[in-house]
């Protein structure tokens, strides 16, 4: 296997690069880690990481929508319950845990392609 020159901006850093030796015990233990403990009892999660990529961009994707909405409802929710500050800093955290959240889509998405056999080529 041969090790490839360029990773797309929001690769993992904890995946080695596609084709390099490991690299897909690599992959597999980052997209556990992006998901539930739980479906770590899988072993079709565990013995098929193409399978792991998608159950992972399923369930990131579903936080994300999750925070979004977390972020869309919370003023109404909690307006008489807090003050604007607290209010103001439960956006933020909202906001802070959507772009998280956004990033690990990305990455999560990239290791996917990989997985499926994408080359990642360098943007001319």
């Amino acid at each position: 296997m041969t090790t490839p020159g360029y990773l797309p901006p929001g690769w993992p850093e904890r995946v080695h690069p596609p084709g390099s030796v490991d690299w897909e015990q690599t992959a597999t233990a980052y997209l556990l880690d992006c998901c539930p403990p739980d479906f770590r009892s899988y072993p079709v999660l565990r013995r098929h990481p193409v399978v792991l990529a998608r159950f992972a961009a399923q369930f990131v994707e579903g936080q994300l929508s999750s925070a979004q909405a977390g972020l869309a409802g919370s003023r109404v929710s909690l307006a008489r319950y807090v003050s604007a500050e607290v209010l103001q800093s439960a956006a933020e955290a909202w906001l802070e845990q959507s772009a998280r959240l956004a990033r690990t889509r990305r990455a999560v998405g990239l290791v996917e392609e990989a997985l499926r056999g994408k080359v990642f080529v360098r943007p001319l």
